[in-house]
């Protein structure tokens, strides 16, 4: 008898202890995964990544604009050689044709700048968005099996806005936080470096920065 009440006792002391060890069925917890999606290396790896490539598109861009000026420079040149009264008339209707074919072509280099914009700024979205998607299923993937693990119901978004920009989550004073937890996994095999800040950005005609949705 007496060891029995001793087993009841120690079970009614210990099961608190195994209850607190694991959340209850259902459960929820909560992450915020902006942090972890801009703390996460292969974000700041794909922040350089799109720099890089935006730094391409400027310098093509760059050369396009320096033959605009060259070309712009010589039409104006044409234009003022073709009323010089020291040459004659055949020669200023020549250099007036001449001039027109310049003015041609600037018009040409004018539109393809604009092109060369819109697709420049197409290809990098797209890039952008790529990138983004990608890194999300996997910190999505990684989370959905912890939460399992853990026996977590749902996990909530501490950092989801509202359609008005309001937050969604307003008050959270006891949901466990797995943040620190994602962020922590996910950098574990992080190459050396890779966590650096990004000291100095390439300035080229590129989207915002890799946010989450």
């Amino acid at each position: 008898m007496k060891r029995s009440i001793l087993l009841l006792a120690l079970t009614l002391v210990l099961s608190p202890v195994a209850h607190a060890a694991a959340p209850a069925a259902g459960a929820i917890a909560v992450v915020d995964l902006k942090k972890v999606f801009d703390g996460y290396w292969k974000t700041k790896q794909a922040d350089l990544n799109l720099k890089d490539r935006a730094g391409e598109l400027d310098k093509k861009r760059k050369d396009m604009i320096a033959d605009h000026q060259k070309a712009e420079a010589d039409y104006k040149k044409l234009i003022e050689s073709s009323t010089d009264s020291a040459v004659s008339i055949e020669e200023r209707e020549k250099r007036k044709n001449t001039a027109a074919g310049k003015l041609r072509e600037l018009q040409e280099i004018e539109q393809s700048v604009g092109q060369f914009d819109r697709s420049a700024r197409a290809q990098l979205a797209e890039q952008q968005r790529n990138l983004r998607d990608k890194i999300v299923t996997e910190i999505r993937e990684i989370l959905n099996k912890k939460a399992r693990a853990a026996g977590y119901g749902a996990v909530l978004d501490s950092a989801a806005e509202s359609a008005v920009g309001t937050p969604i989550v307003l008050f959270n004073a006891t949901l466990p936080d797995l943040t620190d937890e994602i962020l922590s996994q996910i950098n574990a095999t992080a190459p050396a470096g890779a966590l650096q800040p990004i000291l100095a950005p390439t300035p080229a005609p590129t989207p915002a920065p890799i946010k989450a949705k």
